[in-house]
């Protein structure tokens, strides 16, 4: 398991969360978020977190994660 560092407008700090990453039989990656159930793929390791990245900073604008006091 790999740990996504998600910098955001949206976020009042910085959050670690989580990125699976598994291979994907057909040939590259499958990239999944557990905390926001964001879901992607790459053809490479590095292009699977980037896209997930992307998605995540996106479902994120519309559904921002509370924050821990």
């Amino acid at each position: 398991m790999l740990c996504l560092s998600l910098n955001s407008v949206y976020l009042a700090k910085d959050m670690i969360l989580t990125a699976v990453l598994t291979l994907d039989p057909d040939g590259g990656y499958v990239a999944l978020n557990p905390e926001t159930g964001t879901t992607t793929q790459g053809d490479t390791m590095p292009e699977a977190l980037s896209n997930l990245k992307e998605a995540t900073e996106i479902y994120l604008e519309e559904f921002p994660l509370a924050l821990k006091s």
